[in-house]
């Protein structure tokens, strides 16, 4: 993954952002393994999704995620592609034993 160190990408407040296989890293801020390993699940999940269609999909769950919870944080959460990579983000493993479209699996999270 090709990581890029900037003041602008993304916006102050947040450490990073993974934008089409590209992690975008705040200047002065450090990347944990956990944190490689969570956007690498990403990156799968943009790859299958055919990457606009992961962009797509990501903002109409947050979308009714925002509508049901009320909070942006908390529909941020509760999207699908987020719980997957959060729940694996400690499995160095994940990647090799993922299967295709895994992120169905937490299209309805219960809160």
């Amino acid at each position: 993954m090709i990581i890029i160190y900037n003041n602008i990408i993304p916006f102050k407040g947040f450490r990073c952002i993974n934008l089409f296989g590209v992690l975008f890293v705040r200047k002065g801020m450090g990347v944990y393994k956990h944190t490689m390993v969570h956007e690498s699940i990403h990156t799968a999940q943009m790859k299958e999704m055919l990457y606009v269609f992961f962009y797509l999909w990501y903002a109409v769950e947050w979308l009714v995620n925002l509508c049901r919870y009320g909070k942006s944080h908390v529909a941020y959460f509760y999207v699908s592609f987020e719980c997957e990579a959060y729940r694996h983000q400690y499995d160095d493993d994940y990647l090799s034993q993922r299967r295709r479209y895994a992120w169905i699996h937490y299209l309805t999270p219960k809160p």
